[in-house]
């Protein structure tokens, strides 16, 4: 069977930020559960402008980008499954995320997304609940299975390496990776057959 292409994105860009360490950690689980082929994405290496295009027409059409901003928009493209690891800032996910998912506006559509959440006693959970709804309005299939680290600081070392309640975290990630497998295939088979079109 031919591989999904999943990628991991780190949505954050605070100082001293935990998420580059958190999805290094999903990708291992990913890389392990063998369906997927993997692209790490980090908003980080390609600042977006602060101004977005004017119009969804101009959004669509990246032609007219740098070679940069072209590259992360044909890597969202190619994907044919995402998995978005958030914090919680202020009940929400960072700004960072958002600016990233807004920048584009096809590359999204008709695909499966799985969410790793972390942050204080709630875990991040009230971010993720407020992605799905991002990802709903994008077209895109959030998926019902989500991993979330609650008081992520207790649970990975300064390398981003998991160091409590593993056993546990490693299932979530095999469960959620097993569901995302199904989605991805049979939405790639679906793109495949009838090209998705935006109502």
């Amino acid at each position: 069977m031919t591989k999904m292409k999943l990628a991991v994105i780190s949505g954050s860009l605070r100082e001293g930020r935990y998420g580059p360490g958190i999805a290094r950690w999903f990708s291992e689980q990913a890389s392990t559960h063998g369906l997927f082929d993997l692209d790490v994405i980090d908003p980080a290496d390609t600042p977006l402008p602060a101004a977005l295009p004017l119009s969804p027409m101009e959004l669509a059409d990246v032609s007219g980008r740098t070679e940069e901003l072209r590259r992360l928009a044909d890597r969202l493209e190619r994907a044919d499954a995402f998995a978005v690891v958030t914090p919680e800032y202020n009940h929400s996910f960072p700004a960072a995320l958002k600016h990233l998912i807004d920048w584009h506006l096809t590359q999204w559509q008709a695909k499966p997304v799985a969410l790793i959440s972390y942050g204080g006693q709630g875990g991040g959970i009230r971010a993720a609940e407020h992605l799905r709804q991002v990802f709903g309005e994008l077209h895109a299939v959030p998926i019902r299975n989500w991993i979330s680290f609650d008081q992520h600081w207790t649970r990975f070392d300064t390398d981003g390496r998991l160091i409590r309640d593993t056993e546990g975290a490693e299932a979530a990630a095999k469960a959620l990776l097993d569901q995302l497998g199904w989605w991805s295939t049979a939405l790639r088979r679906a793109r495949l057959a009838v090209p998705y079109q935006a109502a």
